[in-house]
């Protein structure tokens, strides 16, 4: 059977069967009457982070829980010999993180009892909603952060100030507490000065970005300082076009998920992995202009780590959130921010041992 359907998608006749599935963007299998996977396209081996090599040594049960509402929809399909069409349903595993998808199962003719199934991610208008919520959370960081920065820094100077001209008339076994009360003040200064980043309404310069470049030197800067002796590897498309946006900028977000992925890992066997890929057909319409931009520059960061925290996880980028004992909260807020500077949408996955941020970036308008 698995040759007859291979045959019916690479057929000489029909040769743009294959070509039109593999180049969809939603996730496509074929499967048998024992549920087996008999094809996937590109999209389909992204879904479920598994080759279609080895998606086809598998059934469906194989890769989805017994209890997993598509088995419903298949049973009803086979039941009624029609197509049937769901949204919403969950196809989240332990291995493959949250997965909501809309699914369409769709009965073939040949070879008999086969179904096509396709499932389509949560829209990424509803990735989007999240994003702007996102976005409101950090600007209104805005008022606050100029409340602070007016109404603490000035006295945080002088309790800095005093606490210097007291430690010269103290001897050096005695000047511990006002060391201790300078190095405060250093850093809820620096606390301050990183809220007032969400003030920033400068409008963002953007140029052609080598994206490529910007995680190098993410990748150098974490081996030869918070993440040494940890294990960074990298999954490149070479062909990848250059991103819109802003270079130093840039090094900042992903400098941030790199150094909150290395905080994640276990002490011994920790990985980090840098992807990037081309997702062509992802545009979403922008503001009351109603312009469509293209978001076809996906850059993950994935780890091995602990995960985020079920309850954490729809906060995740909100101001003050954090599942670190001595962190601020502000890093992911930030990541937030400047990517939405950019007209992009980022995303995280995350159970135990594979956690997973997702960057959705625009490529650079000579590249349209």
């Amino acid at each position: 059977m698995v040759a007859r359907v291979l045959q019916k998608f690479r057929s000489p006749d029909n040769p743009g069967l294959a070509f039109i599935a593999n180049a969809l963007p939603m996730a496509i299998l074929v499967i048998g009457t024992k549920r087996e996977i008999l094809f996937a396209n590109p999209a389909a081996e992204q879904f479920f982070d598994t080759s279609a090599t080895m998606l086809m040594k598998n059934a469906l049960s194989d890769i989805l829980p017994f209890d997993s509402p598509l088995f419903q929809l298949i049973a009803q399909v086979e039941e009624r010999g029609s197509s049937a069409a769901e949204r919403d349903v969950d196809l989240s595993t332990p291995r493959h993180g949250e997965r909501i998808a809309d699914v369409t199962v769709t009965p073939l003719s040949e070879p008999e009892g086969a179904l096509v199934l396709t499932l389509q991610e949560r829209s990424l208008a509803q990735r989007m909603d999240r994003q702007l919520l996102h976005r409101g959370a950090v600007r209104s960081m805005h008022g606050m952060a100029a409340v602070l920065a007016h109404e603490i820094k000035n006295p945080l100077a002088g309790i800095r100030g005093a606490a210097q001209l007291l430690e010269e008339q103290l001897a050096p076994s005695e000047r511990e507490m006002t060391q201790l009360i300078v190095a405060e003040s250093d850093r809820i200064r620096g606390l301050i000065d990183r809220m007032e980043s969400f003030g920033d309404t400068r409008g963002l310069t953007r140029h052609p970005v080598n994206i490529h470049e910007v995680l190098d030197r993410v990748r150098k800067v974490a081996e030869n300082s918070f993440a040494r002796g940890i294990t960074i590897t990298e999954n490149f498309d070479p062909s990848l076009p250059l991103v819109l946006g802003d270079h130093d900028q840039l090094i900042q977000v992903f400098l941030n998920l790199v150094r909150n992925a290395a905080d994640a890992l276990p002490e011994t066997g920790g990985e980090i992995t840098l992807t990037t890929g081309y997702r062509p057909g992802v545009r979403f319409g922008a503001g009351l202009s109603g312009e469509r931009l293209s978001l076809p520059l996906e850059v993950t960061v994935r780890d091995n780590g602990g995960g985020v925290p079920a309850d954490l996880m729809p906060h995740i980028f909100d101001p003050f959130v954090t599942t670190k004992v001595r962190g601020s909260g502000l890093g992911l807020a930030l990541v937030a921010k400047i990517i939405g500077d950019h007209g992009g949408v980022i995303e995280c996955d995350s159970v135990p041992r594979r956690t997973i941020f997702r960057v959705l970036l625009p490529k650079a308008l000579a590249e349209e």
